[in-house]
């Protein structure tokens, strides 16, 4: 982190989009709804017929049996696991109204299990669940099919069925291995439980292990956090994910039940990301880029190598970028040039359901500029380089002239050394890849024009 100062580091730690779309989804419209979605989806299987484009399905389970004080996420507190059941029977129908518009056997590449806590449902459910999608879906055999996973829910046993049903990757979510600051955030799991689970994951022959970490939260400081990531070193999984924790209460109201005085300092919260990255990097960690790290011969870190990085709704990926098709309450998908989200409700998803309609409640149809200024935020967001040449020919514009304030806006990036605009491209340097959502940002038209950016996250 010599290159990274701390006086850096809190000029661009600013508020901002994690940029797994463009433009994001507190741009989404009620106008967009279900005819709007079922139009791309058919213009979706006209394309198909002639050029196999393969899919990502992301299905969201939304049912936890206790609360994390820190989660953001769309879940429901239930112990009473026949709740599961019901849900699965409206998956199913909302499936079907999907092949209904795309016909069967569309090819699936990517396949990600997210919540609330998948591994809520019970083994026979995930195998129900699998077989109801292959029979729907064809699924390729070189995919990417992954879970997230509580580690209180798993055994190495189920780790063995998820296996046996077809899944290939693995997202642990561990947060931090300190008692003090897992009693903080209502999640108590001791080290010796994930270390067992990733070990017997690896014995089964899992391809990708990944790791869920935090900073920022109640109770850490410097000293617990660097015992932690003393730990994760130990572990040694394929891919770390490290999140900065972003304390709004206002929003979210499991949030409030942290007690405000038990955050780390802005100080404090630094010095534990830099000493995270500096862990990480001399650990042999490639930096894949905002808040990923992986391995050198993990997939992700050949696509970082090879230029061939994605980004979408579930983060960096190694998958050509395609259609998203989101199942579940709240999800989020993108077909085409539109996206899309489900109720959010468990009573408005299945009324909608039982009226025989897709359960979109918002979405979006992007604009030509929308198009453009996607391409060029995921060019710097994937592969930290925006190619003039390639955008005028794919857009039939002159890049310069049509972002010429942006260009202006790059300037103070450009003195900091975090990019270098050249005549024929910008390129986000070593340094700038630690804030490359603070440069993809100079390209958002909604955010610049609007500043205001107090609904997101900090950049760093």
């Amino acid at each position: 982190m010599s290159i990274v100062t701390p006086d850096l580091l809190r000029r661009y730690d600013v508020p901002g989009p994690r940029y797994t779309s463009y433009p994001t989804a507190d741009r989404f419209v009620e106008a967009f709804r279900e005819k709007d979605y079922i139009v791309a989806l058919q213009q979706r299987k006209v394309l198909s017929a002639t050029a196999v484009q393969p899919l990502s399905l992301y299905i969201h389970i939304p049912f936890c049996e206790s609360l994390c004080y820190y989660c953001a996420c769309n879940k429901i507190i239930t112990k009473h696991h026949d709740r599961a059941a019901k849900y699965l029977q409206y998956l199913e129908r909302e499936l079907d109204l999907h092949v209904q518009h795309l016909g069967r056997g569309q090819v699936v590449s990517q396949l990600h299990f997210g919540g609330g806590t998948p591994t809520f449902l019970s083994d026979e459910e995930l195998v129900s669940l699998m077989q109801v999608l292959r029979a729907r879906f064809e699924f390729a055999p070189d995919g990417e099919y992954s879970i997230e996973v509580d580690p209180r829910t798993v055994t190495p046993e189920r780790l063995q069925v998820l296996w046996d049903i077809g899944l290939n990757r693995l997202s642990f979510g561990v947060q931090d291995f300190d008692s003090d600051v897992q009693q903080a955030v209502h999640r108590i799991q001791p080290a010796e439980q994930v270390f067992a689970l990733v070990e017997a994951a690896r014995k089964i022959g899992f391809k990708s292990l990944n790791v869920d970490l935090i900073y920022g939260l109640p109770k850490q400081n410097p000293q617990s956090f660097a015992r932690t990531l003393e730990q994760v070193g130990e572990l040694r999984p394929d891919r770390i994910a490290l999140y900065g924790y972003a304390h709004l209460p206002e929003r979210f109201k499991s949030q409030r039940r942290i007690v405000r005085p038990d955050l780390p300092t802005a100080g404090d919260k630094l010095e534990m990301l830099s000493a995270a990255i500096d862990s990480f990097i001399d650990a042999g960690y490639v930096y894949v880029g905002m808040d990923h790290f992986a391995l050198p011969d993990d997939a992700l870190a050949i696509a970082k190598r090879q230029g061939r990085l994605h980004r979408n709704f579930q983060g960096y990926s190694t998958q050509p970028d395609c259609d998203l098709i989101a199942l579940g309450v709240s999800a989020i998908g993108r077909i085409g040039g539109t996206y899309s989200q489900n109720a959010k409700t468990l009573d408005e998803y299945y009324d909608l359901i039982d009226q025989g309609l897709l359960p979109i409640v918002r979405g979006l149809a992007l604009s030509k500029d929308d198009l453009i200024r996607r391409a060029v935020i995921m060019a710097i967001m994937c592969q930290g380089e925006l190619l003039f040449e390639s955008i005028n020919n794919a857009w039939l514009i002159d890049c310069k002239q049509y972002f010429a304030a942006e260009f202006e806006l790059l300037r103070g990036q450009q003195e900091e050394g975090l990019v270098e605009v050249l005549d024929d491209c910008i390129r986000v340097t070593s340094k700038g890849w630690f804030f490359v959502r603070g440069v993809a940002l100079v390209f958002d038209r909604y955010l610049q024009a609007a500043r205001s950016r107090e609904r997101f996250s900090r950049i760093i």
